[in-house]
């Protein structure tokens, strides 16, 4: 690849990376419209860049690209937030096990400073970033069990999981509770494998049930049915 092509994926990267952020963040709400040509102008890119970037996310989940409608940040519907999490459930806790036996100094250095982050942020005020760094949190946990695979899911299912609390929270809290992080924290610097797996399971199903994934009661099907006899 010449260096022109090198710098085009390059800024392509700095787009998604960007966008990701915004997603993860709640800068940018489900279903929002990303315009390519003002997507372009926000980064200083060509719209070929801007495609490739929304072809990347929509590769992740976080974007949807409607034929002759264009690019959408991603809504996920309730049967999907239920299997993201499913799905989380079945990889996090035998991750955290691993990432146990694993956990060097430097790790658990890097998790602390995670959560400080994440405490600066709620106490800030800033409740998109703390989201961020509690899915990063669970991210670098996967990183540290070394099992590349399904570290790559995982990271994945995190960003998706951005995307169902903004839509699915039940209060304006649904950030990883501190004492859960601390939990698990501790759990890896001690090496206590199963302890993390347990402390993971529970810190998934108290996430969970942050989250509203009932089934709405059904809509009216008409105008008049809505609206009542009058």
């Amino acid at each position: 690849m010449n260096a022109m092509g090198k710098t085009t994926n390059q800024r392509g990267r700095a787009v998604a990376e960007g966008l990701a952020t915004a997603i993860h963040e709640h800068r940018l709400s489900p279903g929002m419209k990303l315009n390519e040509d003002e997507v372009g102008e926000i980064f200083g890119v060509s719209r070929t860049i801007v495609r490739s970037a929304l072809q990347s996310l929509s590769h992740e989940h976080l974007v949807v690209i409607e034929p002759n409608r264009g690019a959408f940040v991603a809504r996920p519907s309730l049967r999907e937030a239920r299997e993201v999490f499913e799905a989380r459930a079945l990889l996090e806790p035998r991750t955290a096990h691993s990432a146990a036996t694993r956990a060097t100094p430097e790790d658990i250095a890097l998790l602390k400073r995670h959560i400080d982050e994440e405490h600066a942020a709620i106490d800030a005020g800033e409740t998109g970033r703390a989201l961020r760094l509690s899915g990063d949190f669970h991210i670098e946990i996967a990183r540290i069990a070394d099992q590349a695979t399904i570290a790559a899911f995982i990271g994945q299912l995190v960003a998706r999981s951005s995307l169902i609390i903004a839509l699915y929270w039940r209060r304006r809290k649904a950030t990883c509770e501190s004492h859960a992080h601390h939990a698990l924290l501790e759990a890896l610097e001690a090496h206590d494998a199963e302890r993390a797996e347990e402390l993971m399971t529970s810190h998934l199903v108290d996430l969970v049930s942050l989250l509203d994934l009932t089934e709405p009661a059904d809509a009216p099907s008409s105008l008049r049915e809505a609206l009542g006899a009058r």
